[in-house]
């Protein structure tokens, strides 16, 4: 292959490699999520990643002209295929499918990657992993909703984070659906309008971007336009002076109508029932929270950090929300002849980890290996049962993996990789039945090295692990 036509080693955007201390702390956290998911009650599930379209059907795209721009989708044959952009959607199907074996209560966690069709930037991803739980099933929601909370803080708490560095806000999308209905805004509006809401504590919206996604458009900073909901300058200024409030009492007190009444109602439940556990002060109230996925059709949540993380470029950025989710009452009632309510909160485990890295919190053990050196390759025998031993004690240990190399390269090698300890033995430790262990971490110019009999390996080096 000439110059001209080599290929050029890259990623789409919105892909990541993740690789070293950063997938080391990923695989920590996926580690310290499920087992804290297991802890409530959870049970596993796994989907494939393909799911027939018309079943997942499209709740996230926000162009009504293409609704299937946001995510996946292939041609299998004559029947639409889509990579699945969230773990709730093949969850219905899978309930709907197999309702008949499963428990009247289904508490289920999936930890799979998704995939979204859409702008990436400031930890958002194209494709990326998210870690849910969800009840299924007739329960008492104030209950439900109150465990998934409390489940959230638990899991962020031994994620690593401090109390005072997330909150979770709470909503019910009922309260701005009784809002929609008493100005009269019609229904091919209503989503455009539960969106425009919806990002207001989103970066660079606020109160203006809001107004203008509730009028003609809005530009952003690239001079892209999203087209608003058409409302007239009395429905918006109502809009924007709801979002003002942040107080449930306040809210009950100004707004009557019955849609409305009914969130506050289910909203004041939940946090009775919230009261009973450990986590009452992490949640807060924010009215402007309805999910941006057309299924939620109650109670909704977002979990935010507290502090700015840093892109790539050494800039501040807000990441969004690390953790959401809702109620979604007929998400699985699309398939025929069934009607199960259900509810589950999502975190998003790469975007969870852009935060984690920055703030170096978590102490990661990446148990690099314990390298064998090999001095003399006629004595491969006797560095092959070293190696043996070191696995059968449980030690990560590898041998290094080239002969002809001399010793220096092998510990440049080894440096490289992160080795702490390097197993090192000629001729003379192998005639005296000693093995000499190098401290590769130690302070440069003091005596790294020591040697002893070769019984004592095992208890000299897990004196260094």
């Amino acid at each position: 292959m000439n110059k001209d036509n080599k290929l050029i080693p890259g990623l789409p955007s919105g892909f990541e490699d993740r690789w070293n201390k950063k997938l080391f702390l990923k695989k920590k956290l996926l580690k310290v999520i499920e087992k804290n998911f297991i802890k409530y009650g959870f049970d596993p599930l796994e989907t494939p990643s393909f799911e027939i379209a018309e079943n997942i059907g499209s709740f996230l795209a926000e162009d009504d002209s293409n609704p299937m721009s946001d995510v996946f989708s292939f041609d299998d044959g004559g029947k639409n295929i889509t990579l699945r952009y969230d773990l709730s959607s093949p969850l219905a199907r899978f309930v709907a499918q197999n309702n008949q074996e499963l428990p009247s209560i289904f508490k289920r966690y999936a930890i799979q990657n998704v995939f979204r069709n859409e702008k990436s930037g400031n930890a958002r991803f194209r494709e990326f992993t998210q870690a849910d739980c969800d009840i299924v099933g007739n329960v008492n929601s104030a209950q439900a909703n109150a465990e998934l909370c409390n489940l959230v803080a638990s899991t962020l708490i031994e994620c690593g984070l401090n109390k005072n560095q997330f909150t979770i806000n709470v909503s019910n999308r009922k309260i701005v659906q009784g809002l929609i209905e008493d100005l009269k805004i019609p229904e091919n509006k209503k989503i455009k309008v539960m969106r425009a809401i919806d990002k207001l504590d989103k970066p660079d919206f606020g109160f203006k971007g809001v107004e203008e996604l509730l009028k003609k458009e809005r530009k952003d900073k690239s001079g892209a336009i999203t087209k608003g909901a058409n409302l007239s300058n009395d429905q918006t200024s109502k809009i924007l002076d709801f979002l003002k409030i942040r107080d449930l009492k306040e809210l009950k007190q100004n707004f009557k109508n019955p849609l409305t009444q009914e969130g506050i109602k289910e909203l004041e439940e939940f946090f009775e029932i919230l009261t009973f556990g450990s986590y009452f002060d992490q949640v807060k109230t924010n009215f402007t929270i309805v999910r941006g996925l057309d299924y939620y059709d109650g109670f909704c949540v977002e979990t935010n950090l507290n502090f700015k993380a840093k892109n790539n470029k050494g800039k501040e950025v807000d990441i969004g929300s690390i953790c959401s989710g809702g109620q979604y009452d007929k998400l699985i009632s699309r398939f025929k002849g069934v009607d199960i309510p259900g509810t589950g909160i999502s975190i998003g485990v790469d975007r969870l980890l852009f935060a984690m890295i920055q703030l170096d919190q978590i102490e990661i053990d990446e148990q690099k290996p314990v390298i064998v050196c090999v001095m003399d390759e006629k004595y491969l025998p006797n560095y092959y049962e070293i190696l043996d031993n070191l696995r059968k004690n449980n030690i990560n240990s590898e041998i290094f993996l080239d002969s002809k190399k001399n010793l220096g390269k092998q510990l440049t090698y080894a440096n490289k990789r992160g080795c702490s300890i390097a197993v090192i033995c000629g001729e003379n430790e192998f005639k005296e039945n000693k093995v000499t262990l190098k401290n590769l971490l130690g302070v440069k110019g003091e005596n790294n090295q020591k040697s002893f009999p070769k019984e004592n390996l095992i208890d000299e080096i897990k004196k260094f692990i």
